[in-house]
């Protein structure tokens, strides 16, 4: 009889590091139930590309949680009193943490795939963090990883009766944008399916704020063009 898949919770936001993330899930064998979120951001265009992703990647199911993080705001990404930041390159973006940040988004986001993870009776949570090439957010950081992985297996019933060990995947962490698009790449994903742009125009990337330039310089270091910036993804 055939092994049965274990199952995984995959945090897919339409972008990048998220789809490649899934790629990586399913070519490991796990049955992916990706879950993304409309919070209030003014990219909603990147939930058309997560439906996309998920149908072309083969997840088992995708849902799309509805939260409102505008009733908090505190971030261009959901306030639009705040302007998203444009530069003319990668090379202008500083250390501080930009006005993109949007205040405990992962943990929020972790909070509903552990719920997600315990209800399906799975122990693995994929999520597309990254410490390089990336806008310095604080929760992408490996010790933040660690720190929720170790809280997560005290705060469910699942885990309180040794059902369920949980696991937090962070196969991108210490990786650079391009060799995440290789490593997509190797496994089959379009990134003309993804949506990335935190400012997008009539659903056309910016190719300007730090999403879309961190994104583009990853290509053009593989030698590639962001099909983003030529198909409105």
């Amino acid at each position: 009889m055939p092994t049965e898949k274990r199952k995984a919770v995959v945090l897919l936001s339409g972008g990048l590091d998220s789809a490649t993330v899934l790629a990586m899930a399913v070519h490991e064998g796990y049955e992916a139930h990706a879950l993304s979120f409309r919070y209030g951001q003014r990219h909603t265009v990147e939930l058309k590309a997560a439906a996309r992703v998920a149908k072309a990647l083969g997840a088992t199911r995708h849902v799309v949680a509805d939260i409102d993080l505008r009733v908090f705001g505190g971030s261009a990404l959901t306030d639009d009193s705040l302007a998203v930041p444009h530069h003319a390159s990668a090379d202008e973006l500083g250390g501080d943490i930009p006005v993109t940040y949007v205040p405990a988004r992962n943990t929020i986001f972790l909070s509903f795939a552990l719920a997600w993870a315990e209800t399906l009776d799975a122990s693995d949570i994929f999520i597309g963090v990254s410490a390089l090439d990336y806008s310095g957010y604080p929760d992408c950081r490996p010790e933040y990883i660690a720190a929720y992985e170790a809280m997560a297996n005290l705060a469910t019933k699942a885990g309180v009766e040794g059902r369920q060990r949980l696991r937090i995947h962070t196969p991108l962490i210490q990786l650079t944008k391009a060799e995440t698009i290789r490593r997509g790449l190797e496994l089959g994903v379009d990134y003309a399916w993804t949506h990335s742009c935190y400012d997008p125009v009539d659903g056309r990337a910016c190719g300007t704020c730090d999403s879309c330039l961190l994104r583009g310089r990853g290509f053009a270091e593989l030698g590639l063009t962001d099909p983003a910036l030529s198909a409105g993804g």
